[in-house]
């Protein structure tokens, strides 16, 4: 059921092999920019749709329950592991990141679930928009605790960054808003407004994300040098962390009796790490972070583990235990 190959995942593999071979073929950033913005407004009119067909059913709200619970366990359960052998703020970054999620991974997990007809509930991508900020005000929280103990910063009289603005900025990013937006506009459009933008959504979704996966995997090669001489505890924590999320939140979807497509993309969402949104905002939030652990980790070990290996695990698993 799940082994037939992915043409989106091969031009991800071609992206590495061309970085590899240190190859001048890139995406130019307006493109790359484009193509995540492509994928996240079809991503978004895709689940407006399909919640327009279901409406809100007790699987709709126990989905949504089941990310809030994994966006706020998550980033804590990083922290306090990640702060026995790191500083509190690298600590906190590192869990921001992972206790967020990747649109790309999900979007990846969806082409994954549609090619080997698995239904899963549009929902889901709310539970992702849902699932992004938490991470990024929990650790904005946890930093600000440690600075009030950091006795350099108090010497020097240096204030905490504004929490409102950095809230501000994790909760009217534009790819967040522009998901949102999108399934509100399919929510309202219904099945008519299906019909119309089915080429649109539908027709060009698989093309482009091979075209952004190429690019990732591109970047992948060029970003995973950030991790030299880095930690090794750092690069287990990149592949062990995702398959732990994972399993809780396997555990938490069986539990609900959530359907076998919905669980699979609740561990995918629980195990993806944000290499865009947070990066972007924990940059300026947590400024004396190292931004070369939080995004070497997340871009160049997490998403393309769980790109070629998760996604096939993480639908093994839940075909395994989800019986609803």
């Amino acid at each position: 059921m799940f082994n037939s190959p992915d043409p989106a995942i091969l031009f991800f593999l071609f992206g590495v092999v061309a970085g590899g071979l240190r190859s001048n073929l890139e995406i130019p950033p307006q493109i790359s920019r484009f193509l995540s913005l492509y994928l996240l407004m079809a991503l978004g009119l895709k689940g407006g749709f399909a919640l327009a067909k279901s409406g809100l059913t007790p699987e709709v709200a126990m989905s949504l329950a089941a990310a809030l619970l994994l966006a706020f366990g998550v980033p804590l359960l990083g922290y306090q592991l990640l702060r026995r052998f790191l500083n509190g703020y690298d600590a906190a970054a590192i869990a921001a990141t992972y206790g967020s999620v990747s649109a790309v991974t999900f979007v990846t997990a969806v082409q994954y679930l549609d090619n080997h007809g698995v239904p899963y509930g549009g929902h889901m991508a709310a539970a992702m928009a849902l699932m992004e900020s938490p991470a990024i005000v929990m650790a904005v929280v946890l930093a600000n605790l440690v600075r009030q103990r950091d006795p350099q910063r108090l010497a020097k009289g240096i204030a905490n960054p504004p929490v409102g603005k950095i809230l501000h900025e994790s909760l009217t990013d534009g790819a967040q808003l522009l998901l949102i937006g999108a399934m509100t506009i399919g929510l309202l459009a219904g099945p008519s407004g299906e019909a119309a933008m089915k080429p649109f959504s539908v027709d060009l979704f698989k093309g482009m994300l091979a075209f952004f996966l190429m690019d990732m995997g591109l970047l992948t090669v060029r970003n995973i040098g950030e991790l030299k001489g880095k930690s090794p505890w750092l690069l287990v924590y990149a592949i062990v962390a995702p398959l732990v999320h994972a399993s809780l939140a396997l555990a938490l979807g069986v539990s609900m009796d959530l359907s076998v497509g919905n669980v699979t993309l609740l561990m995918v969402l629980a195990a993806s790490a944000s290499y865009i949104a947070v990066p972007a905002v924990i940059r300026h939030a947590i400024a004396e972070a190292n931004p070369s652990l939080y995004f070497g980790m997340s871009l160049g070990l997490t998403f393309p583990f769980n790109i070629l290996i998760g996604i096939p695990l993480y639908a093994a698993m839940a075909q395994r235990f989800a019986t609803g």
